[in-house]
């Protein structure tokens, strides 16, 4: 059934019904359930688009000009090589949040009000231009009492109202394409939000960035090739975070580390280990590496900013992730299909032996190479597109974790373009494999199975006897839901009404039609003269609104 519209975001409605048919996305209304909100003036124009752009390139426009929480979504899916084409991933990876600075003088108002207390009592100095200015936050310089530099995050005024208001948009408009979408409903687009609204949330309380930045330092304090900056807590607040302002070269001044005598070969591979050593022994790693957080000291060091993106990986992830490592490896494509479907990735109904057939050729092409030998990202990429062909789902984590590695592997070859992956992933993989087949680890894990064993001896009689006493008193019942009608229904209810409509208005012409036959004097004749034309006008406009109604959905 599709999800009734809040009537608080109507206007909003409006204006993201308005935005994709101005960028020729009309195509998309229906299935969004948004076709009641397009202006009458834009109806004709509900499937052109400026032939001069893409469709790929009009959704990214269009995306644009929806603000902060579309822009994300749209980054997001950028990396999701497993549920779009190559060509809306180019285009979307070009969206950029940078907007209009905030004025400085309301920026230093929402520190104060952050901090409850006067600006002078935190801060020697704060500096009037920003630094950077995302749709999130704006970054400014500052110098502590003491002295020390540091980097000052505040968050936009207003961006958490509107982020929330276009949230609960989009779980409706993706509750409204699992119902009348087939795309929809293979890839959950409801729980695609839900992910995304979740980490979002994170994104814009700055406290989840300091727990973050805290735990990543106690990750690396035996690192000394790694900079965490410090995090001052005392002045930081789930909208505005203060931390330690980092100084070096961007690694993509390739000049200015050759300037300054940084081995850039050396420099690629410890960039990566320090993501690897992330995901692989610790379970916690930064889901943003782009080049622009990565800054390089004079000393050497690597120092790493921004931590509001950072996903976790259980045991149990890591387990799967070594068995489908194992089974990709191996020569039985049987044991990687069921990898495959433990992690979650296959959905019923799925062609289980294409699937099959697929992978094996696509294990057959890599036979015989070594694991130094592979290119990490273009052989990633294989596998996605594989994914996406056969509507495979990532789960979000894992998701996050090909993204993180592509981009490890996009640092590196910016430092260094003969960079491959993979001859510093395998030192991880044998650990990895190790570390999974370990005496301790196999320990643990009977010891956890006997625990559970023990609680189940004792808990099964008791839930045995609860079920057959529900069975007893009739308490037991079984309810089907049909999956996939309720667009139809919809639609036999919108035929239904035009029928009716259009039996009314012959309905009131013919019988107006009689009525003119009756002869009763002049006076009532001219009256069933003018009933007639109001019948008559009215059959008309129900006949011309309903052929418009049919033409426009024909079109779209």
């Amino acid at each position: 059934m599709v999800t009734q519209f809040r009537p608080s975001h109507l206007n909003r409605y409006r204006q993201i019904a308005s935005l994709m048919v101005r960028h020729g996305l009309g195509h998309f209304l229906n299935v969004l359930g948004l076709e009641r909100f397009v202006p009458f003036n834009l109806s004709r124009v509900s499937i052109r688009r400026d032939r001069r752009r893409t469709r790929p390139e009009s959704v990214r426009m269009c995306i644009e000009n929806l603000g902060t929480t579309f822009v994300k979504l749209g980054q997001l899916m950028s990396t999701r090589q497993d549920l779009l084409p190559p060509e809306y991933q180019e285009e979307l990876a070009k969206l950029q949040d940078d907007v209009k600075h905030v004025p400085t003088d309301a920026i230093m108002e929402l520190v104060v009000s952050e901090l409850g207390r006067p600006l002078d009592e935190v801060f020697d100095e704060f500096e009037a231009e920003p630094l950077a200015s995302g749709s999130i936050g704006q970054v400014h310089g500052a110098t502590l009492l003491d002295g020390t530099k540091v980097a000052v995050k505040v968050r936009r005024p207003g961006v958490v109202k509107q982020v929330e208001l276009d949230l609960e948009i989009l779980r409706d408009l993706a509750s409204n394409a699992a119902d009348l979408w087939d795309f929809g409903r293979q890839y959950d687009l409801v729980g695609l939000v839900e992910e995304f609204s979740d980490s979002l949330r994170e994104e814009l309380d700055y406290k989840n960035e300091a727990r973050n930045a805290k735990r990543m330092a106690e990750n690396f304090a035996d690192d000394p090739g790694i900079h965490i900056p410090k995090i001052y807590l005392e002045a930081t607040s789930s909208g505005m975070l203060t931390m330690e302002r980092i100084y070096g070269i961007k690694v993509t001044d390739s000049e200015g580390l050759d300037t300054a005598g940084i081995d850039r070969t050396a420099l690629s591979e410890k960039a990566a280990r320090i993501i690897l050593k992330m995901v692989f022994e610790d379970g916690l790693f930064h889901a943003d590496p782009h080049p622009g957080n990565f800054f390089i000291e004079p000393d050497g060091r690597i120092g790493l900013i921004d931590f509001g993106l950072v996903v976790a990986l259980d045991d149990n992830t890591r387990d799967e992730l070594i068995d489908l490592v194992l089974a990709a490896t191996g020569d039985d494509t049987h044991r990687l299909v069921d990898s495959i479907q433990d992690i979650g990735m296959v959905k019923s109904g799925m062609d289980i032996d294409a699937l099959q057939r697929d992978l094996g050729r696509l294990r057959a092409r890599y036979q015989g190479v070594s694991l130094g030998e592979v290119q990490f990202g273009p052989a990633l990429n294989e596998v996605l597109a594989l994914a996406r062909r056969h509507r495979l789902q990532l789960p979000a984590n894992l998701a996050n974790l090909f993204k993180a590695m592509l981009m490890a592997e996009g640092v590196g070859k910016r430092l260094n373009p003969e960079f491959n992956l993979t001859t510093v992933l395998q030192p991880y993989g044998d650990k990895l494999i190790q570390l999974r087949y370990s005496p301790t680890r196999w320990a643990r894990k009977f010891s956890q199975a006997g625990l559970e064993a023990a609680w189940l001896s004792t808990e099964l009689p008791h839930r045995l006897r609860r079920i057959l006493g529900d069975m007893e008193r009739g308490g037991l019942g079984v309810r089907l839901e049909p999956v996939g009608v309720e667009h139809i229904l919809q639609r036999l209810e919108r035929i239904a009404y035009r029928v009716i409509l259009g039996i009314i208005a012959a309905a009131v012409v013919i019988g107006l039609a009689v009525l003119l036959t009756v002869n009763d004097g002049p006076r009532f004749e001219r009256l069933v003269v003018v009933l007639f034309v109001i019948g008559f006008v009215f059959a008309v406009l129900v006949g011309l609104w309903s052929m418009w109604g049919l033409l426009r959905r024909d079109r779209r």
